[in-house]
């Protein structure tokens, strides 16, 4: 694996640093009036999310690891566990559904999802930037109000509320960001 010096890790970059597997979530390069500079990083635990910050000299070195991505389809859920298979080798997997975070309700039947493996443990997954969903409920179109940045909130089908524009009425598939988890336009 490749060893990089402590100025040039950057956001997102997944380190193995104590024993551990970490993502960088922040970094900033300091430099002091006196001394040498340094980089403050801001890191997540892949395994277990704890966060640590750490600083890393120019001369430290630090092993920067490459994740396996593998594309994988949703099945179904068992028991707390997400279940995937492998398009190519047919393979069956079994996350713990918290591995999604609060994005989970937007995990659909048979959607293709990105599992990030470090050899053979999967470490993280993650869902297509847009996904589609119906409104359930929200409030009907007041006539007049198109005031340009006024919302309103609205139930989508799987629990979520998102705030959407008042043109958006009840039973209308919209199309939702899943990074922000904010509308993003209509189906």
């Amino acid at each position: 694996m490749p060893k990089i010096n402590g100025n040039e890790i950057r956001p997102g970059n997944i380190l193995e640093h104590n024993d551990g597997l970490w993502v960088a979530v922040k970094v900033d390069h300091v430099k002091p009036g006196k001394g040498g500079a340094f980089a403050q990083v801001e890191m997540k635990n892949l395994r277990n999310g704890s966060k640590l910050n750490e600083r890393f000299r120019s001369a430290d070195k630090v092993e920067r690891v490459r994740l396996e991505q593998k594309d994988q389809q949703f099945l179904y859920e068992s028991d707390g566990m997400l279940v995937f298979m492998d398009n190519d080798t047919f393979e069956q997997i079994e996350l713990p559904s918290d591995i999604l975070g609060d994005r989970r309700p937007f995990l659909q039947d048979g959607m293709t999802v990105v599992i990030e493996y470090y050899d053979a443990e999967a470490l993280s997954a993650s869902l297509p930037q847009k996904v589609t969903c119906k409104v359930v409920e929200t409030e009907p179109v007041v006539k007049g109000q198109t005031a340009a940045n006024s919302f309103k909130p609205a139930v989508l089908d799987n629990g979520v509320k998102v705030m959407v524009p008042p043109f958006v009425g009840q039973d209308e598939d919209i199309v939702v960001n899943t990074e922000t988890m904010e509308y993003s336009e209509r189906a």
